[in-house]
């Protein structure tokens, strides 16, 4: 297995051909305003400057954008995905105590499990820190988005990174994922809210995380992520009940979704035996001994 490996279920492997990465590098003026956001404080007054800064990038803006982000090269979208915005502007606000909790983990070996990568954010990182003797699962079901996500991890030889395109679940089989059409980083299985213009739907495979892990002779898991958009419970409650004591992740990030499961992950998981380590805006993040 290498960094550009990558398995697309019941579908040709691999993106769209696409121009070569420096394509669209960013302009001289939007390099310094770039950087600019990038350099910006988390106080009030530092937010205001990043975003007002974005604010007249993206207004000129009709094009990804080539960029080195986190020790990596990525290609980013800026357009109707807030993870792709953030992590273009303002990398230092993405999950700054997520990242810097799992950094201070990674070690020799280390296996992360990536459940709604996006565009490679969290992975990427990961990789970027492990080196080339780690083993990460990207998991995500979006096919545009996960087209991307194996151009970004193509383009680094860092890591041993490979993506994979499947909703996970409690069952295999297909299963409906719905995408906002404002933002893309919001899909999922579950619907939110009313469905506004331009938003659609689409067929994709649905795998068990306990599946997925033993076809890709997962033994144990150093950290994992879960960032599925409130359908955390159907890949997890399964998980937690069925799943031999060395598979249960060391670290665990998982997405705020309370309000949207049916069962209590966070619950369920400090009846696993994590405990809190952190809660931050968006995530709360868990950790385990190993038995």
């Amino acid at each position: 297995m290498n960094a550009t490996q990558h398995s697309r279920t019941g579908q040709p492997e691999g993106p769209p051909e696409a121009p070569p990465f420096g394509t669209y590098a960013p302009t001289a003026f939007q390099a310094r305003l770039v950087a600019f956001t990038r350099r910006q404080s988390e106080t009030w007054l530092g937010k205001r400057l990043a975003f007002l800064v974005r604010r007249l990038v993206m207004l000129g803006l009709t094009h990804p954008l080539d960029v080195e982000v986190f020790g990596q090269r990525m290609r980013l979208n800026p357009f109707n995905n807030v993870s792709e915005k953030r992590i273009l502007f303002t990398p230092q606000y993405f999950d700054q105590k997520e990242r810097d909790i799992l950094r201070q983990h990674i070690g020799e070996g280390y296996v992360f499990v990536d459940i709604g990568a996006n565009v490679g954010g969290y992975s990427l990182f990961v990789a970027a820190h492990a080196g080339g003797s780690a083993r990460i699962l990207a998991i995500e079901p979006q096919p545009i988005i996960f087209d991307r996500l194996v151009y970004n991890i193509g383009l680094n030889p860092t890591g041993t990174v490979k993506a994979i395109a499947c909703a996970l679940a409690d069952k295999e089989g297909e299963m409906t994922l719905f995408m906002p059409a404002r933002n893309k980083g919001e899909a999922s299985v579950k619907i939110v809210g009313t469905p506004g213009g331009g938003d659609r739907s689409v067929q994709v495979p649905a795998r068990t995380l306990l599946g997925i892990l033993a076809e890709e002779g997962i033994d144990h898991i150093d950290a994992l992520k879960i960032d599925v958009e409130g359908a955390e419970d159907l890949i997890l409650v399964p998980f937690l009940s069925e799943a031999p004591a060395n598979l249960l992740p060391r670290l665990m990030i998982i997405e705020h979704a309370r309000d949207r499961w049916q069962t209590d992950c966070i619950a369920l998981l400090e009846k696993a035996g994590y405990r809190h380590v952190a809660e931050t805006r968006l995530n709360m993040v868990m950790a385990r001994e190993a038995d």
